[in-house]
């Protein structure tokens, strides 16, 4: 029998054990991690070899651009491997989510502060971005559509892309397909830690990356942590993956307990919460997951996964949100009365689904929204990534001779102020230059 663990109406004292997640900080794991990055930043190419050899099984010969670099030919050949109804099901949801992305192109900012003092902020693509692309069990050439997309939109000029090969050594066709769909030309055969390596300090095949997107197991997410505190930005903390569902008797028991299996199935260290409003309503969803797990063929991951997982039982409907909003989940769903009132409540949640017939798994391949968002309660100060995920804010600012001078004299109180006297002679010098020269 699979079932969540199970509380009935927990004190608020309660909740903080309550919303931790399976997976706690690891030593051993930071200590593997940073001997991976350490060795590909000092070995380059070599040790990237290593490791795949490794991790990966790799077997194939050659110079390490021909090993890692997916070529011409694995291209072509992954365009005939993916079925038409897959190309097909890939382009519409591509469709969706370029419309989706689009949209949030930021408009450009011009405002005179001062009469002849301009002040101007546009968007800048991030020019070298690196994707990283989950493989192993579950290939997720959706994350291909959900990376690509946006950067492809921003301007992106330079786009890399990692994924582990699997026991072909070869990259799933369908992630290959994806990216070129997205205009992705440079791809390479490689996972884990050292991909993280490698597009953040550069090898002789890999060049470095400006900033690194894409979600991953334990060990990527801390190779994200660790480069990103003085080598290269990241896009944001995107480890396990989790889902909360918040219920009521409007809620459709089968519906809910489908949308805890599914976010189960993403592996072992992943996470099923549910907070609905009775012990009954629980009961009738255990059922349900009981009965839907035996046709899936991942429910030995499910189980693992179930066994990280709780439900909630909280009868006041302000209550469940609080908690929602305490837990701070990567996916909410909202299965309960007027939900998108109930959303309006949520100040912290990646990304929200609103009624019965709002799966997640939407949001995961087709609706529009972007499936990358932050986990482990990150999503209290994080955003999902989107367009502006790969744009930079650069401001300008333009003044007059006589803009200066308007402001010469706040410039100079404010510099003295702060014992800054270099940045009043700056004002100063220019201002006796325009005197001197009018003599």
């Amino acid at each position: 029998m699979m079932s969540l663990k199970l509380f009935i109406e927990p004190d608020r004292s309660q909740w903080a054990p309550l919303c931790r997640r399976a997976a706690d900080d690891d030593p051993v794991l930071a200590a593997r991690v940073g001997s991976i990055l350490q060795s590909v930043r000092l070995r380059g190419d070599a040790a990237l070899l290593d490791f795949e050899r490794q991790f990966d099984g790799l077997t194939a010969t050659g110079t390490p651009q021909e090993v890692l670099q997916v070529g011409e030919a694995e291209i072509q050949a992954a365009f005939t491997a993916v079925p038409e109804d897959l190309k097909e099901a890939i382009e519409k949801a591509a469709s969706a989510i370029r419309k989706f992305h689009e949209a949030q192109l930021p408009a450009p900012v011009r405002v005179e502060t001062f009469p002849g003092v301009t002040c101007t902020q546009q968007a800048v693509p991030i020019r070298r971005v690196g994707l990283y692309i989950p493989g192993g069990s579950a290939p997720l050439f959706s994350t291909v559509l959900m990376l690509a997309i946006p950067a492809r939109v921003a301007g992106c000029e330079d786009v890399l892309l990692c994924s582990p090969p699997g026991a072909d050594g070869r990259i799933h066709p369908a992630v290959v397909y994806a990216a070129r769909l997205c205009g992705v030309r440079n791809l390479f055969k490689l996972g884990g830690a050292q991909a993280i390596a490698a597009m953040a300090y550069g090898t002789e095949t890999v060049s470095r990356r400006d900033k690194i997107f894409g979600p991953g197991n334990r060990y990527v997410m801390k190779a994200k942590q660790l480069v990103s505190l003085s080598d290269v930005a990241v896009d944001m903390p995107a480890g396990p993956s989790e889902v909360m569902v918040l219920a009521d008797d409007t809620a459709v028991p089968a519906f809910v307990a489908a949308d805890l299996l599914s976010q189960a199935e993403h592996g072992p260290d992943s996470q099923s919460m549910l907070v609905c409003a009775s012990a009954s309503f629980a009961e009738r969803v255990t059922a349900e997951i009981d009965r839907q797990a035996e046709s899936l063929a991942r429910r030995d991951i499910i189980r693992k996964a179930l066994d990280n997982s709780r439900t909630i039982v909280l009868n006041d409907r302000r209550d469940r949100i609080d908690f929602a909003n305490e837990y701070a989940p990567e996916h909410l769903i909202i299965a309960m009365r007027d939900p998108r009132a109930a959303a309006d409540s949520v100040y912290a949640a990646g990304s929200v689904f609103l009624g019965n017939y709002s799966p997640e798994s939407a949001g995961d391949y087709a609706s529009g929204t972007n499936h990358t968002l932050p986990t482990s309660g990150w999503a209290r100060s994080f955003s999902g990534l989107g367009v502006e995920s790969f744009l930079r804010r650069q401001t300008c600012q333009e003044l007059t001779k006589e803009g200066l001078a308007s402001l010469a004299g706040t410039i100079r109180t404010l510099a003295r102020a702060e014992g800054l006297d270099a940045h009043a002679a700056a004002v100063e010098i220019r201002l006796e230059n325009d005197k001197r020269s009018e003599l």
